[in-house]
């Protein structure tokens, strides 16, 4: 597989307010552990039966719902609260539940467990081990979540290679955070023609993720229109990611189609770097911006170019996580240093060019990584 989502770098797992349902039959537990609550930053619904407690979860959503086992039916032997614990844990998303009683022993603990509780607090409880269990069950689920998400936008980069008889090809993204807004593609327009696209959407984290995936939709959703008319693809593209995104947001963009029998690459820039062409021979060009980047503008104008693609040239497409690698400590990776990397590479498979290139590229960085590296290297054989 020549196209690889790597897990990322520096993950921020900061505690958030919370919106927690909170169920137990008498009214000064309710009321000290709302204030316990507010306290800590998070807003709480108090309710005081099982019912009320099913109902509140059926009908709003709950980062997390702290419920007593034990109620007026029945004030001993918990059944009444494992009874609702069953009940909440078989709804879709149900969030994590955390369960409280004063009758506490082991055997019920661990049954509740089974029914589905992510953890057990006993009454009389204590206050800073009741927020340290909230802020433990958030996390868990908030990287439950995020797993999810870095597994579905895996789904989303190229699962596999377009055979071609006169180009070779990789790419690979390095998320700085959980998810990427970095967004790079291989289309299989048929009739010996591929497309190639690597975009980078404004922001970071998971708006620019969700973005991503917007602009990925926008273009699969197009594909008829790239086997003929690429100028009109871009056009298209712009208009539905401007009316799907707040005007702040935008993306750059490089497409390019690659004819395998004429081995020439047909380009749109869209406000993206210039990706670096080097040439068999040790020459090196720079394809020039074809327009403005999508997205800002309801209309986008510009115009298609073209270049020649021989064997043993190599053409690199990056975003700026590569070029600005180090930037924040005063030093850039920069183009050039790029350049030299594509004829230290020349000699290798594209694919071990890439892992190098990207290497250095992680190298430069110290370990700070500070924004998504996303390249592809296209190889003419």
């Amino acid at each position: 597989m020549n196209s690889v989502l790597e897990e990322p770098q520096v993950v921020d797992s900061k505690p958030t307010s919370l919106r927690i349902l909170v169920g137990d039959d008498q009214p000064d537990v309710l009321e000290a552990l709302r204030l316990l609550l507010k306290g800590a930053g998070h807003r709480a619904l108090t309710v005081d039966s099982p019912a009320a407690v099913l109902r509140a979860a059926q009908t709003q959503p709950f980062d997390l719902i702290l419920m007593d086992l034990n109620y007026a039916r029945d004030t001993t032997s918990g059944q009444e609260g494992l009874d609702l614990l069953n009940r909440l844990h078989a709804e879709a998303d149900a969030p994590p539940i955390v369960v409280m009683t004063a009758w506490g022993n082991i055997e019920l603990a661990v049954e509740a467990m089974r029914c589905g509780a992510s953890d057990f607090i006993q009454k009389p409880w204590d206050n800073h081990r009741l927020l340290e269990t909230i802020d433990k069950q958030s996390r868990k689920r908030g990287k439950s979540e995020m797993d999810l998400a870095r597994h579905v936008q895996r789904k989303l980069f190229p699962q596999q290679q377009i055979p071609l008889k006169t180009l070779d090809y990789a790419g690979k993204c390095i998320p700085a955070r959980e998810v990427s807004g970095d967004y790079y593609d291989f289309l299989d327009l048929g009739s010996g023609k591929a497309a190639f696209l690597l975009a980078d959407v404004s922001g970071k984290g998971m708006a620019a993720a969700l973005l991503m995936a917007n602009l990925q939709a926008s273009f699969r959703s197009q594909f008829e229109l790239a086997t003929r008319d690429p100028l009109g693809l871009i056009k298209s593209v712009n208009t539905l990611f401007f009316d799907a995104t707040p005007p702040e947001h935008y993306a750059t963009l490089f497409y390019g189609q690659y004819d395998d029998v004429a081995r020439e690459l047909t380009y749109l820039n869209c406000g993206h770097l210039p990706p670096i062409l080097m040439r068999a021979e040790g020459t090196v060009e720079q394809l020039k911006s074809s327009g403005t980047v999508v997205g800002l503008f309801r209309a986008w104008n510009g115009e298609p170019y073209r270049v020649s693609i021989g064997r043993g040239d190599t053409l690199a497409i990056f975003s700026d996580g590569v070029t600005e690698a180090g930037i924040e400590s005063d030093s850039e990776y920069g183009e050039d240093r790029l350049t030299a990397m594509l004829a230290s590479v020349r000699n290798d498979s594209v694919e071990r060019g890439l892992e190098r290139i990207v290497e250095s590229v992680k190298s430069f960085d110290s370990g700070q990584q500070n924004d998504d590296i996303t390249l592809i290297l296209l190889r003419g054989k």
